[in-house]
């Protein structure tokens, strides 16, 4: 019976607390220090340089048509033209006008020469004389009237061949070859429109707060106000990443709109494959500071707490240190850090969540640089 109950109980145990928790591992990184400019951003629409409708100047039947819709023409070609021969026969009355003019000036510069002749010989009265000058007076003042009708049957010869204007890209003839355009100033008849598209503008609307903010940056000389010159600008299409087109803001209006709260700038950007055209959204960037010391730290190392941002900083002695901090934009894919962060420290960028306030880690140091390019948060 003794040996049974002693063979029941049980089997003494080692004694054994909690299993001990390893050092967690990290990734850590030093912010990049490096010269920054903030950037505004404002939505906009491009617009044509130059704009011209084409309008018939003289009237007359449409002839030919001497361009290919849709295509890029130089200044000085050819597009129009307007029946001529109206305007040759007027050209020939004209110039016959102004041939018997002359005719006649000539006989009157005769008969005053004579006169002064025949005066100084008493010959003919003072009054023949006075007529026979005033005479030829006026047939100079009738040549020079008809020499003005020949110039203008030329010019009215000339408008019945239309030529572009400016250099750009044409839309379709808006009216074909046989029918009956109207010249003049008023009422004319539209035959197309060119739209000059190199270098090409950008329209923005800039709110009322910016700028003021940017005329006060401009009064403490923290960056220059393009009011006064040029500032860079930068612009992408809607189906554009990055910021791929460079150019300049050389135009703000003078006043703001009371009914929207913004006035209006204007961009200024290259155009030399014309692949941009008039009417195209377009995004656009201007600086919105001037050039600071800024460090970049990627955005997956930046934390939230109840609206806070904040990373966790390794010190000296391989401890977690909490540090809340101010955030800026993102730059090239990492994001600014504007307070709270030095240059020389170890930010966490990997193994966030197994870090704790005060607690031990073992941190392995890489390069905040990303390994490919991220686009840009809005």
């Amino acid at each position: 019976m003794a040996l049974v109950v002693s063979g029941c109980k049980p089997a003494a145990k080692s004694p054994a607390g909690p299993p001990q928790a390893g050092v967690p591992q990290v990734t850590v990184a030093k912010p990049i220090a490096r010269r920054l400019t903030d950037w505004d951003e404002f939505t906009g629409r491009l617009i044509a340089r130059d704009k011209v409708e084409i309008r018939a100047r003289v009237s007359g039947y449409l002839t030919k048509v001497h361009f290919k819709e849709g295509t890029e023409v130089k200044e000085g070609d050819l597009l129009f033209t307007i029946d001529p021969r109206p305007y040759e026969a007027i050209v020939q009355r004209a110039e016959a006008v102004l041939a018997q003019a002359k005719t006649n000036a000539d006989l009157a510069n005769i008969e005053a020469k004579n006169a002064t002749t025949l005066r100084q010989g008493q010959v003919i009265s003072t009054e023949e004389s006075e007529r026979r000058l005033k005479s030829a007076t006026g047939e100079q003042a009738a040549v020079r009237a008809a020499e003005a009708m020949v110039s203008s049957a030329k010019l009215d010869l000339e408008f019945a061949q239309i030529r572009a204007p400016i250099r750009g890209r044409i839309s379709d003839a808006r009216v074909t070859e046989g029918n009956l355009v109207t010249g003049g100033t008023r009422d004319a008849t539209l035959l197309t429109t060119i739209v000059a598209l190199d270098p090409i503008y950008c329209d923005i609307e800039v709110d009322e707060r910016s700028a003021l903010k940017y005329r006060e940056m401009h009064k403490t000389g923290e960056r220059e106000s393009a009011l006064f010159q040029r500032i860079p600008a930068e612009m992408a299409l809607v189906n554009q990443e990055g910021w791929p087109h460079k150019g300049e803001i050389d135009f703000v209006d003078n006043q703001i709109n009371p009914e929207t709260g913004t006035i209006r700038a204007r961009g200024l950007f290259p155009n030399k494959d014309r692949l941009m055209s008039p009417g195209f959204f377009a995004k656009v960037r201007i600086p919105g500071s001037g050039e600071y010391d800024g460090l970049l730290i990627r955005d997956a190392a930046v934390g939230d707490d109840q609206g806070s941002s904040y990373v966790w900083v390794i010190d000296a002695e391989d401890k977690a240190v909490y540090r809340p901090i101010k955030l800026g934009p993102l730059v090239d894919g990492l994001r600014v850090v504007r307070e709270g962060l030095k240059a020389d420290e170890r930010v966490v960028i990997l193994g966030l969540m197994s870090v704790r306030n005060g607690n031990q880690v073992k941190p392995s140091l890489v390069d905040m640089a990303l390994t490919a390019p991220t686009k840009d948060k809005p």
